[in-house]
């Protein structure tokens, strides 16, 4: 006997499409790309004068939020990504941020994804329990070669090009790459503690269709994440 409500059906069945496992990737993947390594890089710049400092990822955090969206947005998630491992380091030729520069960059396939810990901190919009079955299709979704295909691009990588400002607050124009493409951006921050130790915080909107990403979606958009993501940093170094 046909069902009152068909569409309910139809609901439930782009909803377990949403966590079946994204497509395998190709099976002869170009290498990824590869840059000098930050260490040598600031190594050099020590040698010429001023101060390095290394970024510290056990009293740093940098956590991408991206929002569900769709005609059924209700019925989807809010995720939180965090990079619990990556290397950065701040270069100052004077001890002050105005004239310095540095590096951050992390691997995509190490992103923690909807750690229960932070999903509670973020308040009412990421409420919901995700099972380790969701988590595991979100990370296939977002990290998969459909998306941000981790396996192509597995590094982000954030270069500061020019700081102005006068402390604590200050500009950076920065570029960051990603997805094998590079885009520049200004961002405020926040630097407090020099010269003897450095945290700076901020937060930058990206949008995945500025680095030739398209947005996770299915049944034809009832299920989606928006295209702005929002990056948010705190950075410590000693």
């Amino acid at each position: 006997m046909m069902t009152r409500h068909p569409w309910l059906r139809l609901l439930g069945i782009l909803l377990l499409a949403g966590c079946a496992a994204a497509p395998p990737p190709p099976a002869a993947p170009t290498a990824a790309t590869q840059a000098r390594p930050l260490a040598a890089t600031y190594a050099e710049l020590a040698r010429g004068g001023g101060r390095v400092m290394r970024l510290l990822p056990a009293e740093s955090s940098v956590r991408i939020l991206v929002f569900r969206a769709g005609r059924a947005a209700r019925l989807g998630h809010n995720h939180v990504l965090t990079a619990p491992r990556f290397t950065g380091y701040f270069y100052s030729p004077d001890g002050g941020a105005a004239h310095a520069t540095f590096d951050l960059e992390f691997r995509l396939d190490e992103l923690r994804i909807d750690d229960p810990a932070q999903r509670a901190a973020l308040g009412s919009g990421w409420a919901s329990v995700l099972s380790e079955a969701m988590i595991q299709g979100t990370r296939e979704h977002m990290l998969g070669a459909s998306n941000m295909d981790a396996q192509h691009y597995p590094y982000v990588r954030v270069h500061a090009l020019e700081i102005s400002g006068e402390a604590p607050h200050f500009a950076a124009r920065v570029a960051i790459e990603m997805h094998g493409q590079v885009r520049e951006f200004w961002v405020p921050l926040q630097v407090t503690g020099l010269p003897a130790r450095l945290e700076v915080r901020g937060s930058v909107v990206l949008r995945q269709t500025d680095f030739g990403v398209q947005p996770y979606s299915v049944g034809a958009g009832l299920l989606a994440v928006q295209d702005a993501v929002l990056v948010e940093f705190r950075l410590v170094a000693h």
